[in-house]
């Protein structure tokens, strides 16, 4: 099957290849983003290949309609930025990789949180202009911290795992109770007071409508002076503004992120030469207790390999007829949205 792939850097085009190897597809590989303007690269192909930032709103999906393409094959678990009804009614199938290595994104949180804590970024910078003071990088125990953990889906739970090593007392918030996380003595509570109680806020809940800008003014007005708040799941959970008035009144005292809400115009390109026209996010830089990563969480040689793997096999079921566990059905937005947290 001639598949039309976007987005697509180096590293992607050698993982989908090897996975590809044994089932015959003829994979083109654009390194534009797909979106109403660039439907014309898709012409000719039944299939699309695209990623977290490709932008397949009503309009775009139309395009592709009238073009020929039928199948939508997300290389990610969100598809927040596909309008899934557009789709529906159009006769477009949608399937997505639901799960590649939860350990890949929950090491990376944990990561972020270690380097926030001891401001391990900061002391290497500082020791390689060979200054060896220490002042200003103090830290504190994880052990016996209060995390929440905002969604306990696979990833929440290796979280929960991963925690519960370091002597975390844990809380969690989401609809559907994990019995994975309470049997490791993971306490589910409100999300106002896991707000209130928790040291660290760790995201790693789906971005659906009910979940949009879920730390908003309001919720961190209930969270503890100086918390620590970590997203590595889908930017628009944070209302980012909200989050920059936070960091400037102290209430939070430590941001970790791998993604932002505006990030399709920044994120996986090298912009190291060009003036970065958002505000917001240079705002956000010039703060010393604020770190920020490229959408990387996901990206690990194991959670690659999958992920392709999966593209490919979703791909193959399409062509081949057959039903495919990873569509992307009305009924799984429903659970997506029952399953997701709410305020």
């Amino acid at each position: 099957m001639q598949v039309a792939v976007f987005s697509t850097k180096p590293y992607d085009r050698r993982f989908l290849e090897a996975a590809s190897l044994s089932q015959g597809h003829e994979l083109v590989f654009f390194e534009a983003r797909m979106g109403s303007e660039t439907t014309v690269l898709a012409s000719g192909f039944a299939a699309i290949c695209v990623f977290v930032n490709d932008n397949l709103n009503e309009t775009t999906l139309k395009k592709l309609a009238d073009s020929g393409v039928r199948l939508i094959a997300l290389r990610c678990a969100g598809f927040n930025n596909v309008d899934m009804k557009a789709a529906a009614e159009l006769g477009m199938t949608v399937v997505r990789v639901p799960a590649y290595s939860p350990y890949a994104v929950a090491e990376h949180a944990i990561g972020l949180i270690m380097t926030l804590n001891r401001k391990i970024h900061r002391a290497h910078a500082r020791v390689r202009e060979g200054n060896f003071s220490i002042n200003g990088l103090l830290g504190f125990d994880l052990h016996g911290s209060t995390v929440g953990i905002v969604g306990t889906g696979k990833i929440g739970e290796v979280m929960a795992q991963i925690l519960t090593g370091f002597g975390c007392q844990l809380l969690a918030y989401d609809v559907a109770h994990n019995p994975n996380c309470e049997a490791l003595g993971v306490k589910y509570v409100s999300l106002p007071s896991l707000l209130l109680a928790s040291d660290i806020i760790t995201l790693h809940c789906p971005l659906v409508p009910a979940t949009y800008h879920m730390i908003d003014k309001s919720a961190i007005t209930q969270m503890k002076p100086g918390v620590m708040l970590i997203n590595t799941s889908r930017g628009g959970l944070i209302d980012t503004e909200a989050v920059i008035e936070g960091l400037k009144s102290r209430k939070i005292g430590y941001l970790g992120l791998d993604v932002y809400e505006q990030e399709e115009d920044l994120f996986f390109e090298d912009l190291s030469d060009t003036v970065i026209q958002d505000d917001i996010f240079g705002r956000l830089l010039t703060f010393p207790n604020v770190l920020i990563t490229g959408h990387q969480a996901f990206f690990t040689e194991t959670a690659m390999t999958k992920i392709a793997e999966t593209t490919i096999a979703n791909i193959t079921d399409f062509e081949q007829g057959r039903s495919c566990p990873n569509q992307v059905t009305a009924q799984r937005i429903v659970s997506a949205k029952s399953s997701s947290s709410s305020q």
